[in-house]
């Protein structure tokens, strides 16, 4: 799926992308692809979506 970072927290290590049809999903540092664990608010990304605690939430984050 596709979508924009809209947040980012590298202090806690939690974001939020907006995919492309507006749904809002969480996502942890330890998800981005290439392990920096750092990504830029407003970056465009491909990213899996997964069930984790009841709520979805993104993996394995790559650039777009």
């Amino acid at each position: 799926m596709r979508g924009t970072v809209t947040a980012f927290d590298a202090h806690v290590g939690l974001g939020d992308i907006t995919m492309t049809d507006g749904t809002i999903v969480m996502f942890h540092c330890a998800e981005i692809a290439d392990g920096s664990r750092q990504i830029d608010i407003g970056s465009e990304v491909e990213c899996d979506i997964v069930m984790k605690f009841s709520r979805a939430e993104a993996s394995a984050i790559r650039p777009a």
